[in-house]
């Protein structure tokens, strides 16, 4: 319903000279280099929402892509790199107060590194169960947290909106960073609050599941978020891993065996 796209998604393969795909489409990326998924969902009003996205993404995408060494601390340095660059660039006329979410997933050999700032989501899907493996940093999770409110009166909270952090915001951001071990035949789903918003983590599963293609999911995700509604921007990745080189699922191996949690937000005492 939005005449403009304040969501910006990523998609690219940071070998020595970077392959960025282009949206809308199917790609095949070997992971012996780094595979670099992102979602970023802006705001700030005007245009300032979809520069400050657009900046999250390409900001992330050249620190990774020169990144070294331990992807621990590389991704959340990336990260806060990106962070600073816009919070100068929203110094300029017209841009004050622009910001923007970012979840960012980094696919290297059998491992994935995850960042995560604000309430876009990333979620995972293996053996046919989806877990969400993000956490949201927003005022209603807080509560959620806290036992204070229950997950469906959540969906209608008044200040379900509300970002406890955004990239942008302030010079300096607090990165949730964590660790997923792959395996093979798992796929991940990245997607703004358009999504989350409208579709459960089942109903996301479900229309994944009945497949038949990668771009096909997607494009389904979008069509159903739109039936329901559609206010905001709608943004969606998916992405499968396949290939010898990652271990097959191991019976009664739980996700949170697998998910390691590297830093992680924690919100002000006071809201």
């Amino acid at each position: 319903m939005r005449k403009n796209n304040e969501d910006t998604l990523l998609i690219a393969h940071l070998s020595s000279v970077a392959k960025t795909a282009p949206p809308a489409h199917t790609v095949t990326f070997e992971a012996a280099y780094p595979v670099l998924l992102a979602v970023s969902d802006g705001m700030g009003g005007a245009a300032a929402g979809e520069i400050a996205s657009a900046l999250v993404v390409e900001s992330l995408r050249r620190a990774m892509a020169t990144a070294r060494g331990n992807w621990d601390d590389a991704t959340r340095v990336a990260v806060e790199r990106a962070n600073r660059e816009v919070w100068q660039a929203s110094h300029q006329p017209g841009r004050h107060g622009m910001g923007a979410t970012l979840t960012a997933v980094c696919v290297h050999g059998p491992e994935a590194h995850i960042a995560e700032v604000g309430d876009s989501r990333a979620y995972l899907i293996r053996s046919g169960r989806i877990r969400q493996i993000t956490h949201d940093q927003s005022f209603v999770q807080v509560l959620l947290d806290a036992g204070m409110i229950q997950p469906e009166d959540a969906e209608q909270h008044p200040m379900r909106s509300m970002l406890l952090q955004a990239m942008g915001l302030d010079p300096d951001v607090k990165a949730s960073v964590a660790r997923l071990e792959l395996r093979r035949n798992d796929r991940l789903l990245l997607c703004s609050d358009g999504l989350s918003n409208k579709l459960s983590a089942e109903d996301m599963l479900a229309v994944i599941e009945q497949g038949p293609s990668l771009e096909a999911a997607c494009e389904r995700l979008v069509a159903l978020a739109n039936q329901r509604g559609g206010e905001d921007n709608i943004t969606a990745i998916v992405a499968e891993l396949y290939g010898d080189g990652l271990m097959l699922p191991m019976r009664g191996e739980k996700v949170t065996q697998t998910l390691h949690t590297v830093a992680e937000f924690e919100p002000p005492k006071k809201l």
